[in-house]
């Protein structure tokens, strides 16, 4: 694969449920023989058909060890239709989006441009002021890891976004400063809180810095130099998933009863560099193994990406952009996961070539099928290892 550090030299010569995965405690590993075919993972298949009877109308999860992949699916894609969902289909990939912002980040990091401890005030000059908020204390390094006291913030189209511009997009600054009408939930560096408002600020770091906005920088630094074709980070206006497509809903479960009506439509610029990317389980697969093996980033960069804030009594934790969970059977694994409007998300790899990225065709506001996504996840990663005593 193109190492992405050297195509870029050449040139200038990318909610809520990442944090509730991330405290959800590691489930039992259970042992299987070691060389199957697809349909002979029963324990994923388990954990896969548990998770999508309490998820949406569909779901799938796409892994392998690095050698071999395959992808198991339950339910459908599209309502009223017999669709098993595929590893190669576009979904939205949500809060993944921001492994590919914080990447981008890290790239300007390594060329000089951005200095990871600088307050974000000595780029965007008044941006993060007011309502208890001192950018002259708040650092980049900050904002990419969640720990710059930001509260929580995710606009909603239908509840807390800003009114948008005449053409149906979203002004980033805006965001921003809706975001930061709620004042701070702890000083500088002394908690974890996720929030959308950070990786919103970053979007305008990346501008400010590259004079491109997000979405194009991704694009050219991340996405086209790894051959990723299926995936888009689209531009403001650009509403429309690409054939073929896993259909999202909104949706109620209640027992054995649900109901499903087609995800509201949005448009990408409401998210930006935290949750707009559209993507495929073979694609964020691809993304995040080259990121891990050093194709992306210098082993500097990377190293600082993975040095992670403890965010739980387990020891999993959020790097710079970047997820590190225990898994049951040993070793850690590193990803992201995603929630947006029709679709909940999740991709991990481990350094010996293993992944699992899952995906459901829907998001629950409340009763969030969490704790079966992540077992969902260390089983397919575990499933083929031996159990950690």
């Amino acid at each position: 694969m193109t190492d992405v550090r050297s195509r870029t030299t050449l040139r200038l010569a990318a909610g809520a449920v990442c944090v509730a995965l991330l405290a959800l405690p590691v489930p039992a590993a259970q042992a299987a023989d070691a060389a199957r075919t697809a349909d002979d993972h029963p324990a994923t298949r388990a954990a896969l058909e548990t998770f999508q009877a309490k998820a949406g109308p569909g779901a799938a999860v796409h892994a392998g060890d690095g050698t071999d992949a395959w992808t198991l699916s339950a339910g459908t894609g599209t309502v009223g239709a017999d669709r098993p969902l595929q590893a190669d289909e576009h979904i939205r990939a949500g809060s993944q989006t921001k492994t590919f912002t914080a990447a981008v980040i890290l790239q300007l990091a390594d060329e000089g441009e951005v200095n990871l401890d600088s307050p974000i005030e000595d780029y965007l000059p008044g941006l993060v002021t007011g309502n208890g908020y001192d950018g002259t204390r708040i650092t980049v390094r900050h904002l990419l890891q969640h720990t710059g006291g930001v509260a929580a913030f995710a606009p909603d189209p239908l509840i807390n976004a800003p009114a948008p511009n005449p053409d149906g997009t979203y002004d980033p600054a805006a965001l921003v400063r809706m975001g930061l009408q709620l004042p701070p939930v702890a000083a500088p560096g002394e908690d974890f809180t996720y929030s959308n408002t950070n990786y919103l600020i970053l979007d305008l770091l990346i501008e400010q810095v590259t004079g491109t906005p997000v979405h194009t920088a991704a694009m050219e630094r991340i996405v086209e130099p790894l051959g990723l074709t299926r995936t888009v980070f689209p531009a403001p206006g650009d509403r429309v998933l690409p054939a073929p497509a896993v259909n999202g809903y909104h949706g109620i479960r209640v027992g054995g009863l649900y109901v499903w009506v087609p995800a509201l439509s949005f448009d990408p610029s409401l998210f930006g560099g935290s949750g707009a990317l559209i993507s495929t389980l073979e694609d964020l697969t691809a993304f995040y193994r080259a990121l891990t093996a050093g194709e992306v980033l210098s082993p500097a960069a990377l190293e600082e990406m993975r040095n992670v804030q403890v965010v739980n009594d387990a020891g999993s934790g959020y790097g710079l952009g970047l997820m590190r969970l225990d898994l049951s059977c040993g070793g850690v694994a590193w990803g992201h996961t995603g929630g947006i409007l029709g679709y909940q998300t999740a991709t991990l790899v481990t350094g010996d070539g293993r992944h699992a990225s899952a995906v459901t065709n829907a998001l629950f506001q409340v009763n969030r099928p969490d704790a079966e996504l992540r077992t969902l996840l260390d089983t397919a990663l575990c499933e083929d290892q031996p159990q950690d005593s």
